[in-house]
């Protein structure tokens, strides 16, 4: 598939009138804006058509299903339907992505670690509305109250994990595809429980905002099954977060690379 027949799969799938299309062939882009709402997003393709070879139409569907859940909390906001009494969650986005809204206004960001950034979000339901100043302001919320908030909020979410046994290591994956896989990684008490249950290095990866990956490490085959795995998540994941994998010791996440480093420069100490 090509980035016109995308396109056109694009538009069979979103066949509202009220959608405006444009197709960016240098930038590889599309630019879809709502005549109604006046207001829009911006569509890259190629990661798009990178995900559609691995996954085929459920990579399709899945654009879709974003796209209109998009313009529905686009809708809701329009009509003054977001309230403050929905819940207020924590999300996990990578340090690349954008820190303001398409109209300019600055997302309510914490800082995580230098790959991870965390952004707040108003759940809607089936999507959520990512909480910029604006609306921040509509809600009369206090940015610190927001923060608050979601630190509670993300350790009321169910913890439902999957186990898998490779190599002597052990992975536990947390898949509940309610929008907030990711953020369990903000539970410290969970963290800490599981930090109780495991004989050898805790790991955890973020690789797309759908999974957190909480790895077992007993021996040097683990790490390597660990940078295929989560370099696999990450490239099919609908949100990518980060391909790389943490460290987590006394409450401190340390990026696995430089713990590596770090272990070969102490033996060159030793010697």
């Amino acid at each position: 598939m090509n980035s016109e027949q995308l396109v056109n799969r694009l538009k069979e799938k979103l066949a509202d009138p009220n959608f405006n299309w444009q197709f960016d062939k240098k930038t590889d882009r599309i630019r879809l804006d709502h005549a109604v709402l006046n207001k829009g997003m911006d569509i890259s393709l190629p990661e798009i058509l990178a995900k559609y070879e691995v996954k085929k139409e459920q990579a399709i569907d899945e654009v879709v299903y974003t796209i209109s859940q998009t313009f529905s909390a686009m809708e809701m906001e329009a009509k003054g339907l977001i309230q403050s009494n929905h819940s207020i969650f924590p999300v996990i986005r990578s340090t690349s992505f954008p820190t303001k809204s398409n109209d300019g206004e600055l997302f309510i960001t914490s800082d995580h670690t230098a790959e991870t950034r965390i952004y707040y979000a108003l759940d809607l339901g089936n999507t959520y509305r990512l909480i910029d100043q604006k609306v921040l302001n509509e809600l009369n919320l206090s940015e610190s109250l927001v923060k608050e908030t979601a630190r509670f909020q993300v350790r009321k979410l169910a913890i439902k994990l999957k186990e898998d046994h490779v190599a002597g290591n052990v992975f536990y994956f947390l898949n509940v595809n309610d929008g907030y896989d990711a953020s369990r990684i903000l539970n410290e008490s969970f963290l800490k429980e599981m930090e109780a249950k495991i004989e050898g290095d805790m790991t955890l990866s973020v690789p797309h905002q759908d999974v957190l990956i909480i790895g077992d490490i007993r021996n040097d085959v683990g790490y390597d099954v660990l940078a295929q795995m989560t370099m696999h998540f990450f490239t099919v994941g609908t949100v990518p977060v980060t391909s790389l994998s943490f460290l987590y010791e006394n409450g401190e996440l340390e990026p696995i690379f430089i713990m590596a480093k770090n272990r070969v420069e102490k033996e060159k100490e030793n010697k």
